[in-house]
């Protein structure tokens, strides 16, 4: 426990320097992050140090070195030629690696790498200092508020199978804990923002309940794919917590969440 405390407070200190200072600090923090969870993934289904996996790698730079230039238009085209060498590799070398391979590598690359690159871009956005904090008050605080709910009131199995200390009780305290949590961030820090929202409390609780709602998916989605390849922990990175992926499976789907869902609401409200 010890341990994991320890690393935990690291871990956030690290995450809150780089979200308050943003630019290439964050920029290469989420690119470094990015390529260990796809390594992470890989090495689960064996192809981490395998040329189909490197393939990976190599589209997944592509890409952040678009987000990097800001020429976000073009990274349609790097998934394009990304799939092609990525079949191309599969179809020369076959049958060295199966098809659940070469989809896996393609998946990894959107699944870890782009996911979590929408933190830099919620960051790079308009009045994005602010609203990026959002990404870890939905997942980090969704996971620590379930945590304690279901502890205290957890009777009902969400997912048996794929997580079975998570209760539904504990999903609904998240969720909420999560919200209000967004809330009250929206309340201190809706003077200093520069206006591009409208309402910029009620922005930030939907943005906070969209996210939080959708870390729970991402937990279970990691949890699923560690059953498929029976491994408890994606990696040892972090000591007391596993690996990147287990640190941040839930962050993956709050991130693109709550980019968008800000994208949405101000240009409904």
């Amino acid at each position: 426990m010890k341990t994991r405390i320890i690393s935990g407070i690291f871990l956030a200190i690290i995450a809150a320097s780089s979200l308050y200072v943003g630019s290439w600090y964050l920029f290469l923090l989420c690119a470094f992050i990015s390529l260990v969870g796809m390594y992470e993934l890989y090495r689960a289904a064996g192809i981490h140090e395998k040329l189909l996996g490197i393939c990976g790698y190599v589209v997944a730079v592509a890409y952040y070195v678009c987000v990097w230039l800001g020429k976000w238009q073009l990274e349609t085209l790097v998934f394009v030629f990304g799939l092609m060498a990525i079949m191309t590799i599969y179809v020369i070398t076959f049958p060295k690696y199966k098809s659940q391979d070469a989809m896996l590598v393609f998946t990894g690359i959107f699944y870890v790498a782009v996911m979590l690159s929408y933190i830099y871009k919620v960051r790079v956005a308009g009045d994005g200092k602010y609203i990026v904090w959002l990404v870890f008050v939905s997942s980090w605080g969704n996971d620590t508020f379930a945590y304690f709910t279901g502890v205290l009131f957890g009777k009902h199995k969400m997912a048996p199978k794929l997580s079975p200390k998570k209760s539904v009780e504990g999903a609904v305290g998240g969720v909420t804990g999560a919200t209000l949590l967004g809330i009250i961030y929206g309340f201190i820090i809706s003077g200093r923002m520069s206006g591009i929202f409208v309402h910029p409390v009620w922005t930030f609780a939907i943005a906070s309940f969209i996210g939080a709602l959708l870390s729970i998916i991402g937990d279970l989605a990691a949890s699923a794919i560690k059953r498929n390849y029976d491994i408890k922990d994606y990696g040892k990175l972090i000591p007391g917590h596993g690996g990147i992926m287990d640190r941040f499976d839930s962050v993956i789907f709050t991130a693109p969440a709550v980019y968008w869902a800000v994208y949405f609401i101000s240009h409904i409200m």
